[in-house]
């Protein structure tokens, strides 16, 4: 089952060495808000930092290490093993001042906070002895597709596999990997592990038109082995029903995985969303257009423009903001009546999404040609956002047919819910 990956480019990683963490000190007078605050008073120096974020196809060094420094990355840790446990209205607050500023560094690090929410579904041995070892929180990127191998081995499992769409891997330290388990009694079974990062080649492949800077190369292993403390079937995640989230009295541990998921995503596009409506805002002050003799702030179609964009990014952030409440209320259910809330939330999420998506359109038709101009964060936020509207989880048709199957009585038609 092995995987070669001789004579692959591989990408240059930073695996973070330890001892940057915050102090006992430190960690203590920590809260959400004091995280937001930092994010505010970093918002500056990321957007900066963005042009050499895409220039290099990463989040910058600095950057990076000046977010590990902020706090930002205890925010869904437990509280027993020294984290926030933060709600989802906090973690929105926390993540628009990066995304307002560079939304690729936000895609990363906002997804590399989120999966430590997945291991807080892994057993408690292993969140103890990462969480409560050399890792109080971790640095992973979640990859499935496609998905890998894994066979049943002494002690564990022997995966295999090559994964795409690395979001997070080009600075982690641990990784989490899909695989299908076959051959057992039942169906095959999809199981999420848990490896080190040195574990794994990255392959360099993030050759894109927008959302650049996230690094989001491929990763692939060959014939590597996982304990079985390392490893839980992804439906109990998918429900929030993880072995060691039970037990958690947050609901936050108990909430539905994909329409987190999708939330986490989404505070990107609301990010690049209103970086485009600043940037256009800006633009609308000195731009003349050709033959005209009026600045284009003082024309009624500008200033109609800038206001529809203004009111569907707002409108969007809400729709986003109780999509998630209402995903953390929804853990409370039983797995099989979440559906029809799973569904839905992950339709308005992506209705949310595809809002910041047309708003940046609604401003690029009335920007002028000077807003192509690669030095331009204009641009950058346009093209981010058309990328960010094509993951999956935003997929609207898809997302609209699910839930109206759902109103008329069908069963879901895919996978994705």
């Amino acid at each position: 089952m092995g995987f070669d990956t001789t004579g692959m480019a591989l990408a240059d990683r930073r695996i973070p060495s330890g001892g940057d963490w915050l102090s006992p000190a430190e960690l203590a007078a920590l809260t959400p808000a004091v995280v937001a605050e930092r994010m505010k008073a970093l918002q500056p120096r990321i957007a900066a930092a963005a042009p050499e974020a895409e220039r290099q196809r990463r989040p910058v060094d600095e950057i990076w290490s000046a977010i590990r420094a902020s706090g930002y990355f205890y925010q869904y840790v437990p509280k027993v093993f020294g984290g926030l446990e933060v709600t989802t209205d906090q973690f929105i607050d926390a993540t628009l001042p990066i995304a307002e500023a560079c939304p690729s560094t936000a895609w990363a690090a906002s997804f590399c906070a989120e999966h430590n929410w997945f291991l807080s579904h892994f057993p408690r041995e292993t969140q103890a002895a990462i969480f409560g070892g050399d890792f109080p929180y971790i640095v992973a990127p979640v990859v499935g597709t496609p998905l890998g191998k894994a066979e049943r081995a002494p002690g564990g499992y022997r995966i295999s596999g090559r994964w795409k769409w690395g979001t997070g891997v080009m600075h982690a330290d641990w990784i989490m990997g899909n695989v299908l388990l076959a051959g057992e009694d039942g169906p095959p079974r999809v199981l999420t592990t848990l490896f080190p990062a040195g574990d794994a080649a990255v392959i360099d492949t993030w050759h894109v038109s927008g959302m650049i800077g996230t690094g989001s190369n491929d990763i692939a292993v060959a014939d590597l082995f996982i304990p079985e403390d390392r490893a839980v079937p992804m439906d109990l995640i998918a429900s929030g029903r993880g072995p060691g989230s039970r037990g958690y009295d947050n609901p936050i541990y108990d909430m539905p995985m994909l329409p987190f998921l999708a939330l986490t995503a989404a505070m990107s596009a609301i990010g690049a969303a209103r970086l485009a409506l600043g940037a256009f805002r800006a633009r609308l002050e000195g731009h003349v257009r050709l033959g005209a003799e009026t600045r284009q702030s003082d024309k009624p179609a500008s200033q109609i423009r800038l206001g529809r964009a203004d009111v569907m990014i707002a409108t969007a952030e809400q729709i986003i903001r109780q999509a998630g409440r209402d995903n953390v209320a929804s853990g409370a259910l039983e797995p099989r009546d979440q559906i029809p809330e799973r569904l839905r939330t992950r339709a308005q999420i992506a209705y949310g999404v595809t809002l910041c998506r047309d708003a940046a359109r609604v401003l690029a038709e009335a920007a002028g040609a000077g807003s192509i101009m690669l030095d331009q964060p204009f641009q950058r936020a346009v093209r981010d956002l058309d990328v960010m509207a094509s993951h999956a989880v935003f997929d609207i048709d898809a997302a609209l047919e699910l839930r109206g199957r759902n109103l008329v009585g069908l069963p879901p038609n895919s996978t994705m819910i």
